[in-house]
């Protein structure tokens, strides 16, 4: 084998409970720290490994994931080098990585192939959310200091959002995840042809399953199991979000969780002492970005993601068919939906799609969740020697997807070159955009957010040429959203006018 063949020597997670024995209200480097920590000890190296690592790689947290981004307690200048001090390393670069779930893979497969060309040899990929505890701290009228200055370089790559936002969808009221997955999610509902009662249960039997996983889970944040019909039925603990998400079918954000993953070349890993039983390699890898939301043919499809998972797989040499442990990255149904579909994975097959439990579950530890995915998948194939693991990264609004195909089995890094897939997708055909003074058409997808005060709709339309457009309801007037949480929004025909700030306003809704 190469020397320069990348490994994985170690995993590492951290969590903690609001309310559960040895509560510590640790901060995010804090838990960030432990678990590097952890990953250093699973790699059961003979000698000690942090001194010699050289890259500190850090997942952005969402208190610095944009310009005004809040942190009440104040937070390190230097996250990865924060943590890096913690357990002895002092790396010649540290890392922050752009916004966005597809970054913990994403982090490997660039790394996996720096190791192969030689320009590093161990690299330590780490991050880590306390929303939990910064949300019951403040509720308890109490606060921290979490702030740190730290001496030393930092390659900050920004945040990366200037891809993900449509301006006109941004300008008609749809700025969340939630709100932008509730569009998609309801496109896809109308390609489904289902009502709204029997779509909730479809996205409830999609996730009854992970539940039981995260039960499982002693690092997942909730421990509850539940059949598809309390997913899917709107209740007091369980209210309407976002048409057509209940509470239940969303990211858990409240969350106190760390994961970090060790990646090393075969000859650093020999030389470190790390017993081969612990080595698991990156058989293929790809990164794929789609276009921003308006841009695509079809709201309700991940393409991209499909591009990237199949590259992945091929490049592993293996069928999906040969996948033993599937981790797909589950912030809202239709992200699990489009790729376990893009894929040819059945509704009844009977691998679970999650390792952790799933965002909702589990919990959707900002944008590092997929390092949790990837370090349940380094350890079930460790028991599993010479089976393969999938785990598929998302990030943005069904923007960015990152795979990585996994094994104990050893395998000569192949190589990556996502440039032709990325290619391909930039060659689709985009809809045209309707012109300024259209004012007609037929509701192609919507959702009504309840999350802010009276409900308000959205709506993402097509002109009789097909021209697509965006138009919400009147934010002073909810008898428009009331109406259409009543009726059959898909397909119907609206009218609209123009108000002072240049937005479609719907003034003439007809549900079929």
């Amino acid at each position: 084998m190469d020397a320069r063949t990348p490994v994985i020597i170690g995993v590492g997670e951290a969590s903690e409970r609001i309310g559960e024995p040895g509560y510590e209200g640790l901060s995010p480097v804090e838990l960030a720290a432990r678990a590097a920590q952890a990953a250093l000890d699973d790699a059961k190296a003979r000698i000690p490994v942090a001194p010699q690592i050289g890259v500190v790689a850090a997942v952005r947290q969402f208190e610095t994931s944009g310009p005004n981004a809040q942190s009440p307690f104040g937070r390190s200048n230097n996250f990865p080098r924060s943590v890096a001090r913690r357990i002895g390393a002092d790396p010649k670069r540290a890392i922050l990585e752009p916004v966005g779930g597809q970054g913990p893979q994403h982090l490997v497969n660039e790394f996996a192939g720096a190791v192969a060309r030689g320009e590093m040899e161990l690299a330590l990929i780490c991050g880590a959310e306390a929303i939990s505890t910064l949300r019951h701290l403040l509720g308890q009228g109490e606060t921290r200091d979490w702030s740190e200055t730290i001496e030393g370089g930092l390659e900050d790559r920004g945040y990366g959002m200037e891809t993900l936002v449509s301006p006109e969808l941004n300008g008609h009221g749809v700025r969340t995840a939630i709100q932008h997955y509730a569009v998609f999610e309801n496109a896809r509902r109308a390609r489904r042809g289902l009502d709204r009662k029997a779509y909730a249960l479809e996205m409830g039997e999609l996730f009854a399953p992970f539940t039981k996983v995260a039960a499982q889970n002693p690092h997942a944040m909730s421990h509850e199991v539940f059949d598809a019909p309390a997913l899917a039925t709107i209740s007091e603990r369980n209210r309407m979000v976002a048409d057509p998400f209940p509470r239940r079918m969303v990211s858990r954000d409240q969350t106190n969780q760390g994961a970090a993953v060790l990646i090393a070349s075969a000859e650093k890993a020999r030389e470190l002492g790390v017993p081969q039983d612990r080595w698991v390699y990156l058989h293929g890898a790809a990164d794929v970005a789609e276009r921003k939301p308006l841009d695509r043919a079809d709201l309700a499809a991940y393409p991209a993601a499909g591009l990237a998972g199949r590259a992945a797989l091929a490049s592993a040499g293996i069928g999906v068919d040969e996948v033993a442990l599937i981790d797909l990255y589950s912030c809202f149904p239709i992200a699990v939906f489009d790729v376990r579909d893009e894929l040819g994975l059945r509704p009844d097959d009977p691998r679970p799609l999650t390792l952790t439990g799933g965002l909702p579950f589990f919990g959707g530890a900002g944008n590092n969740y997929s390092m949790h995915a990837i370090a349940s998948a380094v350890r079930g194939l460790r028991e599993r020697p010479g089976a393969y693991g999938f785990v598929g990264a998302n990030g943005g609004f069904l923007s960015k997807y990152s795979v990585g195909v996994y094994s104990s089995k050893p395998a000569q890094w192949r190589g990556l070159s996502s440039a032709p897939l990325q290619a391909q997708v930039e060659s689709w055909a985009a809809p045209a955009a309707a012109p300024d003074d259209a004012s007609e058409g037929v509701v192609e997808s919507y959702t009504i957010d309840y999350g802010r005060g009276a409900p308000v709709a959205t709506l993402v339309c097509r002109t009789a040429a097909g021209e697509r457009f965006c138009a919400m309801s009147d934010p002073d007037d909810p008898s428009l959203a009331a109406a259409m949480a009543q009726a059959e929004p898909l397909g119907a025909g609206i009218a609209t006018r123009r108000d002072e700030r240049g937005r479609r306003i719907v003034s003439r809704f007809d549900p079929d």
